[in-house]
C-alpha cells in the first residue's frame, strides 16, 4: 500500500486501536475499586457481544456449519483468549500499576515466536533468540521494579505476574489463531467465542460474589463498564481489522507498539502513575528485543 493511500482515515484506522485498548487497562485500573476482575470480564463481555451481533450475525448465518465442524477448535481458542485473557489483566491489576501491565503487553510479539518454537515446530534463528534474550531481561526488570536486591530475593511483584500469565495466554490464542482455517470469518468467530466464554466465567462469577466481592454500581462504574464493553472489545477490534485490510498485517501489526506510549501518557495523567527509570528501561530492552528478533526476518 502507499503512504499516502487513504489519507488521515488510514492513520485513523492504525493508530486508534492500540488507543482504545490502552484505555482498557488505564479504566480497569481506575474502576478496581468497583469492579472485581471476573465480574468486570463477564460484564464487558455480555456488553461487547451485543454490540458486535449486529456486525457478526451476516457471518454467524454463513459459517454455522463450519462452528459445528470446528467447535472442539473454538473452544480451546475460546479459553485462552477470551475467557482468561482479560480476567487475567483484570485480576493482576488490582495490585500492578496500568503502566506495568502495557509495558508487559509489549512482550506478546516475542512471547508469540517462543511458544511458536516451543509448541508449532517453528525455527528459531540467532537474532530471535538474542531477541527473546533480551525482551526477557526487559519483563525482569519491570516485574523486579529495577532492583537488584529484589532479584536475589526473588520478591516478584503478584500483580505483574499474573498479567503476564494473561499475555502468554493471548499469545497462545494467537498462535492457534493463526492455524485455524481462513474460511471462517473472524467476526462471527469473536461473536461465537464470547457466546461460549461467558457460561465458561459465570461459575467464576458465583464464587466471586459468594465470597463478598461484588460490583459496587455508581454512574462512574457503570460508563467504566459500558467503555470497556464496547471500546476496547468491539471498535479496536473492527478498526484493527479494518487497519491490517488497508495497510497489511506487518505494518498494522507496528503501530501496536504505540499502545505502552499511549499508557504512560494517559497512566499519568489519569491516575498519576509516577514513571520511573526502569520503566523506560524495561521498555527500551522489550522494544529493542522485537527489533533484533525481527532482524531475522
Amino acid at each position: 500500500m502507499g503512504e499516502t493511500k487513504g489519507g488521515w482515515k488510514l492513520w485513523a484506522v492504525l493508530a486508534l486501536p492500540p488507543l482504545f485498548w490502552a484505555g482498557n487497562f488505564i479504566v480497569a485500573r481506575a474502576s478496581r475499586g468497583e469492579w472485581p476482575p471476573v465480574a468486570l470480564s463477564f460484564g464487558r463481555w455480555s456488553i461487547a457481544l451485543i454490540a458486535l451481533l449486529p456486525f457478526a450475525w451476516p457471518w454467524l448465518r454463513r459459517d454455522w456449519p463450519l462452528y459445528r465442524r470446528y467447535f472442539g477448535r473454538i473452544l480451546l481458542l475460546t479459553l485462552p483468549g477470551v475467557a482468561a485473557f482479560n480476567s487475567l489483566v483484570y485480576w493482576g491489576l488490582q495490585t500492578s500499576t496500568a503502566t506495568n501491565g502495557m509495558l508487559l503487553n509489549s512482550t506478546i510479539p516475542l512471547l508469540i515466536m517462543a511458544l511458536g518454537a516451543l509448541f508449532w515446530g517453528q525455527r528459531l534463528g540467532l537474532w530471535a533468540i538474542l531477541g527473546l534474550i533480551v525482551s526477557t531481561l526487559g519483563v525482569a526488570v519491570v516485574i523486579l521494579q529495577g532492583s537488584w536486591e529484589r532479584a536475589a530475593a526473588l520478591d516478584f511483584a503478584r500483580g505483574d505476574l499474573i498479567i503476564f500469565a494473561a499475555m502468554v495466554a493471548w499469545a497462545l490464542y494467537t498462535m492457534g489463531l493463526k492455524t485455524f482455517p481462513a474460511e471462517v470469518n473472524r467476526i462471527g468467530l469473536l461473536a461465537v467465542q464470547i457466546a461460549l466464554a461467558l457460561p465458561i466465567l459465570a461459575p467464576f462469577l458465583v464464587w466471586e460474589i459468594s465470597s463478598g466481592r461484588v460490583p459496587v454500581w455508581t454512574p462512574a462504574s457503570i460508563g467504566a463498564l459500558v467503555y470497556i464493553g464496547i471500546v476496547p472489545s468491539v471498535l479496536a477490534y473492527l478498526f484493527y481489522t479494518k487497519a491490517v485490510e488497508m495497510a497489511g498485517p506487518a505494518r498494522a501489526g507496528q503501530f501496536i507498539h504505540l499502545l505502552p506510549v499511549y499508557g504512560a501518557i494517559l497512566s499519568a495523567a489519569f491516575l498519576h502513575e509516577p514513571l520511573h527509570l526502569y520503566h523506560a528501561a524495561g521498555f527500551g530492552l522489550i522494544l529493542g528485543g522485537i527489533v533484533l528478533a525481527g532482524r531475522g526476518k
